[in-house]
């Protein structure tokens, strides 16, 4: 029989992403980050102007972060031991929205921190990715995790049967990230989150569409 099958996100799921954006865009590139919301564009405004970045800027600075600046990123507390723990009884896949060419450095990325699980880039929702990696695994029950709402409703649409955790693991954004509406849960901490997920797991049961 198949076993259960864990789908987990990344950055601020993971790895801290969001502050050591931040301190790179100020010593860098003299723009101030406001950490608060995933209104990102919003967040990152010129020093000295008060007005914000476009959707195209910060995308830019997104693309110059990524590869060369993942060297910056930090392990999420207690991310690495909940995932060793989960692996005795499931199989793990990192879904990461990045493009194809950072592959390669998330999977080192991880390796570094002692994550050593497959790793699929994304673009876009994250629903179509999740039913594909659901089919090809033929998992009895499978949780997904993701710090971004609109994901998680991607999910909801296309893989209905996949328990859905809502996750924003840096302290700064959870008053600025309500709760996702089509998770099940939200849990910022990977102690209680790793309980949630094995309790998934020994049900057995799938989400109910």
């Amino acid at each position: 029989m198949s076993r259960p099958l864990l789908i987990s996100d990344c950055d601020e799921v993971l790895l801290h992403m969001v502050r050591h954006f931040a301190n790179w865009l100020g010593e860098v590139h003299e723009v101030d980050f406001t950490i608060g919301s995933w209104e990102l564009a919003r967040s990152m405004k010129r020093r000295g102007s008060g007005a914000p970045l476009t959707r195209e800027e910060m995308f830019s600075y997104l693309g110059g972060f990524f590869p060369e600046q993942m060297h910056r990123q930090t392990l999420v507390p207690n991310a690495r031991e909940a995932l060793a723990a989960l692996a005795g009884h499931a199989d793990i896949v990192i879904l990461t929205n990045l493009e194809d060419h950072c592959r390669t450095h998330r999977i080192d990325q991880l390796a570094g921190h002692g994550i050593a699980h497959r790793v699929e880039c994304n673009q876009g929702g994250k629903g179509a990715p999740v039913a594909r990696l659901v089919a090809e695994y033929g998992a009895p029950v499978t949780v997904f995790v993701d710090d971004l709402p609109h994901h998680h409703e991607s999910v909801a649409q296309e893989a209905p049967g996949v328990w859905r955790l809502h996750m924003v693991s840096e302290p700064g954004m959870v008053t600025g990230v309500p709760p996702a509406p089509h998770a099940h849960a939200r849990i910022d901490d990977w102690r209680e989150a790793q309980d949630w997920i094995a309790a998934r797991f020994d049900a057995g049961v799938p989400a109910e569409a």
